[in-house]
């Protein structure tokens, strides 16, 4: 048997399979998610996994869940996470999910989510928010990032990205350097997430998901701003569609 997760975000989507093929892999959605699921069909069919046969189970979950008309089973983001995060931290935990589209903590106690917060009416403090300051000082996100290493902090102190973005061209206008307004670019969304953060009451381990789960200049400053540890990994990225499988697996097995 296989049991694959399918986890449609707005950005990037992720597979997990696991059972007599263990694969894991990331496509960009693109604009249209329908287009998306049809290259993960053919992906994994690229690794002898037929979604359409009996010995495949697939559950789908994220933003563009609905678009997987192959799968078994839809379950919520939330769900998925919280699963998949418990599995990445060995145990109970908090997670701080940074999406292209929303900010989600989600707690973890007892294997279960006994409590959860999103931050999806903004943008701010997102992965979107980070992708349009990227592009808009001409670098990629692992190079913000890298440059914002670097960088002494710029207060941009505009919660709306619209707003923020035109902070960050009067900086440019100004004469400012790249790696001020990459290191206040970080720093803004780190204290957005921070403050969501600080809505609940945190577990001892808290780990990020999402697409800038690997990064470690970003867990670090975050742990500062929470005063506790935030740990980092490259499965982060993974934890919705890790979860997802592991659901299926437990649904059908």
């Amino acid at each position: 048997m296989n049991y694959v997760g399918i986890d449609i975000g707005s950005t990037a989507s992720k597979v997990v399979a696991l059972g007599d093929k263990n694969i894991e892999f990331v496509i960009p959605t693109g604009w249209s998610s329908k287009e998306t699921v049809d290259e993960i069909k053919n992906r994994l069919l690229s690794y002898e996994i037929d979604v359409c046969d009996d010995n495949t189970k697939v559950v789908a979950t994220g933003y563009g869940r609905i678009s997987v008309d192959f799968a078994d089973k839809i379950i919520t983001e939330i769900t998925c996470h919280g699963k998949g995060g418990t599995e990445i931290a060995k145990g109970d935990c908090t997670i701080i999910d940074i999406g292209g589209q929303d900010t989600k903590v989600i707690i973890v106690e007892n294997n279960f989510v006994s409590d959860f917060i999103m931050n999806d009416k903004c943008s701010a403090g997102t992965g979107k928010f980070i992708e349009v300051m990227a592009n808009r000082l001409g670098v990629t996100i692992d190079e913000l990032f890298d440059m914002a290493k670097k960088g002494e902090t710029v207060k941009i102190s505009s919660l709306c990205t619209v707003f923020a973005e035109s902070e960050v061209i009067s900086f440019i206008g100004k004469g400012a350097k790249r790696e001020d307004i990459a290191a206040g670019v970080v720093d803004s969304v780190a204290s957005k997430v921070a403050t969501l953060c600080n809505k609940k009451k945190l577990s001892n381990k808290i780990i990020i998901t999402g697409g800038i789960s690997h990064n470690e200049y970003f867990a670090n400053l975050l742990s500062k701003k929470l005063k506790k540890k935030v740990e980092y990994s490259k499965e982060g990225r993974y934890a919705g569609a890790l979860g997802a499988a592991l659901l299926a697996k437990e649904l059908w097995l």
